[in-house]
């Protein structure tokens, strides 16, 4: 169930989503007409200037949710100030209403969520949740959805992300993944990514992600359970391998390209694999020691079946980074070929020099042979794989014992090769 608020996030145990036992001015529920909605539009303001702040927070939040010319009315009139200022008070509700209000006025607004910035929302909401005691989950999810908001602009990348708010969210994502708190946290935590993903666009920003202690291997080590999650990741991932000082951090993690591997060989999910297959793009790209690493975990075998079976945008990648790791490998190839021409794209694909000779001999296969040829070498070494996590002895293990399952699965598939 969505929340009501119009910003299309998941009902959790706060005051905007529970919208509905609210007790709405019966003004709200009667308004049809624009002059209407105008009329009570500059109620609500009038509210936050005088001596009901509280209720004219209210009002703004119900006013905002779904009416974009409410959203930059309100703007207009003034209500961005006193909302922000509202913060200052020791009234958790009122902080709430207020911080709910901003979040609303801002859904869709450029203009209106570049203002809310610069009237110093950012300061004030990490100085809630930097008291000693722990800050109140409900006010903790709300200030996570504004920085989620607010960093979906450009112009406000920068400020927020060196007011300290990546070490907030940072923060905040490991307790609640670390606690496994439940669908009452699910929410927060995509939100927390996806204002993380949203502030490391910038590339300033990523620098400061990779000096909060822990945080990559933290992400790298979080990949694989959670579906949505692992994508979220990824997703973060694909921005920091874009900066040298992001790459480095990356592949000085324990088992990074074990865990990345395992992404492309183990996850159904077309767009975890095409992310993880990208942050591999780039960092061979960028660095031999990577591309040695890459291949001392196998690599080759994962790329080679996303090629032939992913989908179309893995299948490009995959290619593509098969391609920088062939021209890693070349000389040794052309050494074990005796120098001939002609090698095909699989002799170095296939990861040995008698795999290349085979293909390249004067009885050498048919293109609908070394197809199946390159299908039956995948299927192989991903059993091995099997095998090897399932802690069995290498001799049970025998290419002739799934022959007859390798010849079905390649004449019964049609491969995009």
């Amino acid at each position: 169930m969505r929340c009501g608020c119009g910003c299309g996030r998941k009902t959790i145990k706060s005051p905007e989503c529970r919208s509905d036992t609210i007790k709405r001015n019966g003004s709200l529920n009667t308004i049809k007409s624009p002059e209407e909605k105008i009329t009570a539009v500059e109620e609500a303001v009038k509210w936050l200037r005088g001596g009901g702040v509280l209720r004219g927070a209210k009002e703004v939040r119900e006013l905002a949710k779904a009416d974009s010319k409410a959203r930059t009315k309100l703007a207009l009139l003034g209500a961005i100030p006193p909302l922000v200022a509202m913060l200052e008070t020791e009234d958790l509700d009122s902080q709430i209403s207020a911080l709910y209000a901003l979040l609303n006025i801002g859904i869709g607004n450029d203009e209106n969520k570049s203002a809310i910035v610069e009237a110093g929302v950012v300061h004030k909401m990490l100085k809630l949740v930097e008291s000693p005691s722990s800050p109140n989950p409900d006010l903790t999810a709300v200030i996570i959805a504004n920085f989620l908001g607010l960093s979906a602009l450009d112009s406000n990348k920068s400020i927020i992300g060196s007011s300290g708010a990546i070490s907030f969210l940072i923060k905040t994502l490991k307790s609640l993944i670390e606690a496994n708190t439940g669908d009452i946290s699910s929410q927060v935590i995509q939100d927390c990514l996806r204002a993380l993903y949203n502030l490391s666009i910038l590339v300033t920003n990523v620098s400061l992600m990779v000096e909060v202690n822990g945080f990559v291997t933290f992400l790298l080590t979080t990949v694989g359970g959670d579906t949505e999650i692992s994508d979220r990741i990824l997703s973060i991932l694909t921005n920091v391998v874009s900066t040298p000082e992001g790459r480095h951090v990356v592949s000085s993690v324990d088992d990074v390209f074990t865990i990345l591997v395992d992404v492309l060989s183990w996850m159904d999910s077309p767009s975890c694999q095409e992310k993880a297959i990208y942050v591999l793009m780039v960092m061979a790209y960028k660095s031999s020691e990577d591309q040695q690493a890459m291949i001392a975990v196998g690599i080759m075998s994962s790329l080679l079946e996303l090629t032939l079976l992913g989908s179309a945008l893995a299948q490009k990648r995959s290619s593509r980074t098969l391609e920088i790791l062939r021209d890693k490998k070349g000389k040794q190839v052309s050494e074990n070929s005796g120098g001939g021409g002609g090698a095909t794209l699989s002799a170095p694909l296939c990861g040995s020099g008698d795999d290349a000779d085979s293909l390249d001999s004067p009885n050498g296969f048919s293109s609908k042979n070394a197809v199946k040829h390159l299908v039956e070498q995948s299927l192989h070494n991903n059993m091995r794989k099997i095998v090897k996590r399932a802690n069995l002895r290498q001799e049970f293990l025998s290419v002739e014992r799934y022959k007859s399952s390798v010849a079905s699965f390649s004449s019964s598939k049609s491969l995009p090769f």
